[in-house]
């Protein structure tokens, strides 16, 4: 167990999904004057302020989903390339308390959330498997809350593991800041399984995400996953320029160069810092101008997002592309929505003409209900 207990003050669960597996596992972990039994909690309008953010870090909900867990990921829009990628939302907001995070623009519901009903995810599943059982599809867990933090109390990570080993050309990816990986030592798996990690240098880690894992925390749970058999991958996203930008990124791919074969990993993503024009006051109200993400100057982008200079993004991209290259050309990297001109600046082809990528941006059709999120 982590430090939930500690972490959490109060636990409501939901009246309707009192039954539920997850809501009767966090009455037997949780001390019982912590827990409040509720017919649903309300929500703003608006999204949380400031200080409700912080706050709405220390509470649990858990209750059932009544909308579609299965959706498009949110980079795939106009303009952008977008690598074929779809997301199970299980959850919504996170107890950890990145500077950056995109949540802090659109939350306004004052907890952590579990989804206790995980049989209708699986229901949606099914019906895509009638239809989608022999096509390539990457699916994830991480867009709205972290993959695998809360993984004790829920133990979906077992369960979603088990019914993807009956969809072999299926991929099934969780993404996470933490190093909770004790659901992942002893399960069998069909090699279909992906643990993503989103890094940065311990620099940024330390000065601007807030109670997540350190950066060695998390390369050692990489590693023993590995061990494991289990595919890793990266995402060094997002790229906060600071004054030793060059120096602490080009460690951080060295570090990984070190610790990593190529066979080992599925794919290094890339991004830059973005978030959308609402955030920009939230964070510095939350974290003032001596976070990093409040210091940069920004422009708006095409697709409505503040973002850093074109020509800044460029020398980014190019400088940790150039630097894996040094190690092998073999390195699986790829640009997170981002525009087809960056793409050919920074890696010099397009997608669908790299062999080690191509086939995640091989865009196909999917139900038209899967939309893209309002991000």
């Amino acid at each position: 167990m982590t430090n939930h207990l500690k972490l959490f003050k109060k636990i409501y669960i939901q009246k309707e999904a009192l039954e539920d597996e997850v809501s009767q596992r966090a009455i037997h972990i949780f001390q019982k004057e912590k827990i409040e039994i509720v017919s649903d909690i309300f929500f703003n309008k608006a999204p949380l302020k400031g200080e409700e953010i912080k706050e709405s870090k220390k509470i649990l909900y858990l209750k059932r989903f009544q909308g579609s867990f299965f959706k498009r990921c949110p980079g795939a829009k106009p303009k952008l390339m977008c690598c074929n990628y779809y997301v199970l939302n299980l959850g919504q907001n996170c107890e950890m308390d990145c500077s950056y995070c995109y949540l802090q623009s659109f939350i306004n519901f004052p907890a952590v959330v579990i989804y206790t009903n995980l049989e209708k995810a699986f229901e949606e599943l099914k019906e895509l498997k009638k239809t989608h059982f022999n096509q390539y599809i990457r699916i994830g867990t991480g867009e709205q809350t972290d993959s695998l933090s809360l993984d004790d109390i829920s133990l979906y990570s077992t369960r979603l593991i088990k019914f993807f080993n009956q969809c072999p050309h299926w991929i099934l990816e969780f993404k996470t800041k933490s190093n909770n990986i004790k659901n992942f030592k002893n399960i069998s798996h069909k090699g279909n399984t992906v643990i993503s990690w989103s890094i940065n240098p311990e620099f940024i880690v330390q000065k601007e995400e807030h109670k997540t894992a350190s950066l060695k925390q998390r390369l050692s749970a990489a590693l023993e996953v590995k061990e494991k058999g289990f595919k890793v991958s990266f995402h060094i996203d997002p790229l906060i320029y600071h004054e030793d930008w060059k120096k602490n990124y080009g460690e951080l791919v060295d570090q990984i160069t070190d610790l990593f074969q190529i066979q080992d990993i599925k794919h290094i993503s890339l991004g830059a810092l973005r978030f959308q024009v609402q955030q920009k006051e939230i964070m510095r109200k939350r974290f003032g101008m001596k976070s990093l993400v409040c210091q940069g100057e920004m422009f708006q982008s095409l697709d409505g997002k503040l973002r850093y200079d074109q020509a800044l993004r460029q020398e980014m991209f190019q400088f940790i592309i150039q630097r894996f290259q040094k190690h092998s050309k073999n390195w699986p990297c790829f640009l997170c929505m981002e525009t087809p001109e960056n793409w050919l600046h920074a890696i010099k082809a397009y997608p669908k003409n790299q062999t080690l990528i191509q086939k995640d941006f091989d865009l196909k059709f999917l139900p038209k209900q899967t939309q893209a999120y309002k991000a």
